[in-house]
């Protein structure tokens, strides 16, 4: 059987840490940050853990990520 194929931008933007979950980058950083509060804007730093319900959409564009 065939290899099956990863999604180049997935493998791109999400990290599989070593308990299987799914790391990606913080969203809504991108531009205006004069309008977000300092607070939305501390929380947003580093790295975020995907929910339950993302995760599964993540794994299924990554199969041999696990």
């Amino acid at each position: 059987m065939p290899k099956m194929k990863t999604k180049s931008g997935a493998k791109k933007r999400f990290k599989v840490t070593a308990s299987g979950r799914i790391k990606a980058g913080q969203a809504g950083k991108r531009h205006g940050m004069i309008k977000r509060s300092n607070k939305f804007l501390r929380n947003a730093r580093g790295r975020t853990v995907l929910c339950a319900a993302d995760e599964s959409i993540v794994k299924k564009y990554m199969p041999y990520a696990r």
